[in-house]
């Protein structure tokens, strides 16, 4: 079985968490992985839409590629009611005093 392309491209940026395509493109040759230019963009443009990955231009010729980190909001009100409900789960038991 061999893992697609896709993923070996996404793997590679994970390992650097940011990275030029120009480096990419030469560690993936460096690699084996001989991709054509128009495959490599496919890609790279998959795994944006994907939401995996943020590209932006650097200069005309030169983009930086990043894993995309969703920030999750923490909601105080959701905090607040999963903390009630953790302190009434232990109170409903008899005896357990904390």
């Amino acid at each position: 079985m061999t893992i697609p392309i896709r993923n070996t491209v996404f793997d590679k940026i994970k390992e650097a968490g940011s990275l030029t395509d120009v480096e990419l493109y030469k560690i993936l040759t460096k690699e084996g992985f001989l991709i054509p230019e128009d495959k490599f963009n496919k890609i790279l443009l998959d795994l944006e839409i994907l939401g995996l990955i943020k590209v932006s231009w650097i200069t005309k010729d030169e983009r930086r590629i990043e894993v995309y980190v969703v920030e999750k909001e923490v909601d105080d009100v959701d905090e607040q009611n999963k903390e009630m409900m953790e302190k009434d789960y232990e109170a409903s038991f008899p005896g357990f005093e904390k």
